[in-house]
């Protein structure tokens, strides 16, 4: 008996432990209302989100002010607060990357209006200053166009659509544009399983295809995977810079390491890799030398929507409930907020 209580008494210590450093790591940069998006840092350390577009906002795109304040970025007038699609206005924007020109990237995947468009905002001064719509050949009906990585120094961005399963690649001066997709780019047989319950979407068990998409700090290389998959893979980025062939790019594909069932990922410049963690209420890390690790463990951190590595060592991650949602339960939203941006600082 007295080992029983002994041993119960080590293992309380330490869960009280790890809640104790989970406690000092985790701060809370946003408490909201309404559910974030993807996240982003600038360099100075200016936090911006979008609202998640499976909640039907009113408003898609804001910068954080306080713990709990925002304000519409870039202006009031890009937000759609009707249900009435616009041209001149953002409908369901999700991905956002800020670039080291101080340019905010958005990918608005159009679910309301029909059409998929890359916007990027100069953040200083709030102008929008590029725009692209993708012709219907590339980003076709059904398309969900979600995240993106900008690789600034040879003007191309990439992005990942889980709607029609594939990766598009865009240069930004002739703005032409093509799609590729294969075997990699789709859902693995892996159940998406939180509590110990299988997770719909849409009615029936969740299948979710190519979701977070990074980029080396060289821009040499991009790394990809299905939000149901536990495989993160590589690919050189000169695939597509030099139009080589579909079949190129298959061939040269190879796979980084594994990764957990995620939302989002982050690489920074020491070729580390961060992933949420949507099963166990975390962040993982696959390391440089390829080692998957947890990162860290909180029942707080409930559906990791997306990270962010923002100045000064800090890891920004938006906290939404997702799986809560109606998109997901197939009946009410079972969410509760408040709703959350949180940062914790890396090691």
């Amino acid at each position: 008996m007295k080992k029983t209580i002994f041993t119960l008494s080590i293992a309380l210590i330490a869960s009280f432990c790890i809640e104790a450093q989970n406690e000092k790591a985790i701060q809370i940069i946003a408490e909201m209302d309404i559910r974030p998006g993807n996240v982003a840092v600038s360099p100075s350390g200016r936090v911006f989100t979008t609202i998640h577009p499976l909640v039907n906002p009113t408003f898609q795109l804001v910068e954080i002010t306080g713990k709990n304040s925002y304000e519409n970025f870039p202006s009031t007038s890009y937000q759609n607060d009707s249900k009435t699609p616009s041209t001149d206005k953002l409908d369901a924007p999700l991905g956002i990357r800020i670039d080291n020109q101080n340019r905010l990237w958005l990918i608005d995947a159009g679910l309301n209006l029909g059409t998929t468009r890359l916007f990027a905002f100069d953040i200083e001064t709030k102008k929008e200053v590029f725009r692209y719509d993708f012709p219907q050949e590339i980003a076709p009906k059904g398309s969900f166009v979600q995240d993106l990585a900008v690789d600034e120094k040879n003007g191309w961005v990439y992005l990942a659509d889980i709607g029609n399963p594939g990766i598009l690649a865009l240069h930004l001066e002739t703005k032409k544009t093509r799609r590729f997709a294969n075997e990699s780019v789709q859902a693995e047989k892996v159940d998406m399983i939180i509590d110990g319950q299988l997770i719909n979407f849409g009615g029936a068990p969740a299948s979710v295809a190519i979701n977070p998409i990074t980029l080396s700090a060289d821009k040499e290389t991009l790394f990809y995977g299905a939000m149901n998959g536990t495989t993160w893979y590589q690919l050189p980025t000169e695939m597509f810079r030099n139009g080589r062939t579909d079949y190129d790019i298959d061939k040269n594909i190879k796979i980084m390491g594994p990764k957990p069932v995620s939302d989002g990922a982050a690489t920074d410049a020491s070729g580390n890799h961060y992933f949420t963690n949507i099963q166990h209420y975390g962040i993982d890390v696959l390391t440089s030398e390829g080692d998957l690790k947890p990162l860290i463990r909180d029942a707080k951190i409930d559906w990791p929507d997306n990270v962010s590595l923002g100045p000064d060592g800090w890891i920004y991650m938006t906290v939404n409930q997702l799986h809560k949602t109606p998109a997901f339960t197939g009946g009410t939203d079972e969410g509760k907020g408040p709703f959350y941006i949180y940062r914790m600082k890396l090691e």
